[in-house]
């Protein structure tokens, strides 16, 4: 992947950029219309998540899903309700995809410093390009999609989310 970031000794957190990534859940809203991501998904840490930051438009600009249909998407990724779990073959055939995504989506807007990943082991396969470079932003990785929002929120309580 290749990331290149500058990291300077005393960033002020105005300066600073985090980036959420969670797990898409099996728990989805039953809709006939394309739904946001973030309002689609409706388990795990989800609706925590929906209601510390869903009406901030920076903060919901900074969530991206691993979604085992569709890949890296962002909050407001409109989405039909979809049932397909992630299995490691599915995993394996949409790392490339991800990978792709990732990069197009972190050249768009500026390399994070802090990336929040909120997904169940599986999900990393997904994402092991950019756990794999050198350059990568400091990671901050919760395995328990459903009971791990405490931490979460005191990761996003150190960023003043």
């Amino acid at each position: 992947m290749n990331l290149r970031r500058l990291q300077l000794a005393h960033t002020s957190h105005a300066d600073r950029d985090e980036l959420i990534i969670v797990g898409c859940s099996a728990e989805k809203t039953p809709t006939a219309t394309p739904l946001p991501a973030l309002d689609l998904y409706d388990g795990g840490c989800v609706p925590h998540l929906r209601a510390r930051l869903g009406h901030l438009p920076h903060q919901r600009s900074r969530v991206r899903f691993l979604s085992a249909e569709h890949g890296l998407v962002t909050a407001d990724t409109r989405l039909h309700t979809y049932d397909r779990p992630l299995d490691p073959a599915r995993a394996a055939a949409l790392r490339p995809r991800v990978r792709t995504q990732l990069q197009a989506d972190l050249h768009i807007d500026r390399i994070p410093d802090d990336i929040l990943v909120v997904a169940e082991p599986l999900y990393l396969v997904l994402l092991a390009d950019l756990l794999a470079d050198p350059h990568r932003p400091r990671i901050h990785w919760i395995a328990d999609h459903a009971a791990g929002w405490p931490e979460a929120a005191r990761v996003l309580d150190s960023w003043g989310w």
